[in-house]
């Protein structure tokens, strides 16, 4: 290995869902048959291990970077990686849903992680929406007015453009709604209370299963539900931090071809994730790597800033 560490290209996991649509081909890649909606395109997680293609570690996975080669992450704490960065296809509606809090999480969860994530809207309908938040007050209202199917009552409906984003915290109920493409960035957990499916049947037949009590014992029934999703954050060099919590800081980097940035890497790593534009370059102390949209990497401990050429937008993250 190179005193120096280089970029690592990861190779996306796609998962096929009962929401999703075929639009993940407009990053150019090879998706399976049937409606896709998530790209998973760094990730640790068992449920999708992402492997590294190209440089001294090719064919390795992203977990067993994480546990043999750990000098590449110096500083980051924790027994897993611990991020998860996704792109969401949502042809049809997702799942009312809500995800719990570490601490539920470990105890009923055989020791997974919660679920804080953050959404970019990558493109949506002209008059689209998304459900961020409910307007029940106790678990007994919430109960009550699941019974009595009262679904839009409770719901907080928020009109959503491109360029939105939406911090979704443990307990928040939340559905991305149908025509709209997200990219995703979460604690590396898979946890997910359905609290409602509309009722519609997989492709067996069968009903998907819902989570009720244990969604009712984690939903944060004080917090306020928010009414935009517009970044409002000043954008200094073409940077505009979207949001800073205890688990990830998320970026939103702009690049133009007459224009290159440069972009520190001091953090035990960063997540890069280019999501618009033509794509172009970026080199370090250890090369120089082609990436486009739709390219998915990690800048490792000590790789050095990184230098941005091209044409195109990048979500990047870090703990």
């Amino acid at each position: 290995m190179n005193e120096t560490p280089g970029l690592i290209v990861l190779k996306p996991v796609f998962h096929n869902n009962i929401w999703g649509g075929r639009r993940l081909e407009q990053f150019g890649y090879e998706i399976p048959d049937g409606p896709v909606g998530e790209c998973w395109g760094i990730s640790a997680h068992p449920h999708g291990d992402c492997e590294v293609v190209g440089g001294p570690f090719d064919g390795m996975t992203l977990s067993q970077l994480w546990d043999e080669h750990h000098e590449l992450f110096e500083g980051a704490k924790g027994d897993r990686f611990p991020l998860l960065i996704k792109i969401l296809d949502a042809y049809d509606d997702l799942s009312i849903q809500v995800h719990p809090d570490d601490a539920y999480a470990c105890e009923h969860e055989n020791g997974s992680l919660g679920k804080h994530e953050c959404w970019y809207v990558l493109d949506c309908h002209e008059q689209g929406h998304i459900i961020v938040g409910q307007h029940a007050h106790s678990r007994e209202e919430f109960a009550q007015m699941v019974k009595e199917n009262r679904w839009y009552d409770m719901e907080n409906f928020v009109p959503i453009q491109k360029g939105d984003f939406f911090d979704i915290k443990p307990g928040t109920v939340h559905a991305i709604l149908g025509a709209t493409l997200i990219l995703e960035t979460q604690q590396s957990s898979d946890v997910t209370y359905r609290v409602y499916d509309y009722d519609r049947k997989q492709a067996d037949g069968t009903l998907r299963e819902l989570h009720l009590e244990k969604a009712m014992d984690v939903i944060d029934y004080d917090a306020q539900a928010p009414t935009s999703g517009k970044v409002t954050a000043p954008e200094v060099d073409g940077v505009t931090k979207l949001m800073s919590c205890k688990y990830f800081d998320v970026l939103r980097v702009r690049v133009d071809k007459d224009d290159p940035r440069i972009l520190a890497q001091d953090h035990p790593f960063m997540c890069l994730s280019v999501v618009e534009g033509e794509g172009g370059t970026i080199t370090t102390a250890a090369g120089t790597w082609q990436v486009r949209k739709g390219s998915h990497l990690v800048a490792p401990f000590g790789c050095g800033d990184l230098r941005l050429e091209g044409d195109m937008t990048l979500i990047c993250s870090y703990v």
